[in-house]
């Protein structure tokens, strides 16, 4: 099964906020989602994020792809700086 990290549509019309799931690929962006990991409200000023850092790299580690809205995102919330350490230092080991 491939699992993305990806956002979810939710919200009113010309409204919009975001959770940021864990989905199998196949599925259709706001159906079914395995594990809900952050939100994100680019309507606000300035725009609200949050992430859960340890779910998130916790799926990251097991092979996770992000969508590359989201790889922003996590990079924003400086996730993704912390996982290429985690990855180099295996790599230098």
């Amino acid at each position: 099964m491939a699992v993305k990290l990806r956002l979810k549509r939710m919200g009113a019309k010309k409204a919009p906020r975001y959770r940021i799931v864990v989905a199998d690929s196949r599925a259709p962006r706001d159906g079914r989602d395995i594990e809900t990991i952050g939100h994100y409200n680019p309507t606000t000023e300035p725009a609200e994020l949050f992430v859960n850092t340890e779910k998130a790299l916790e799926w990251l580690r097991v092979g996770a792809q992000p969508s590359d809205t989201v790889r922003n995102l996590l990079s924003r919330a400086g996730v993704m700086e912390q996982f290429h350490k985690e990855q180099t230092a295996k790599k230098a080991k």
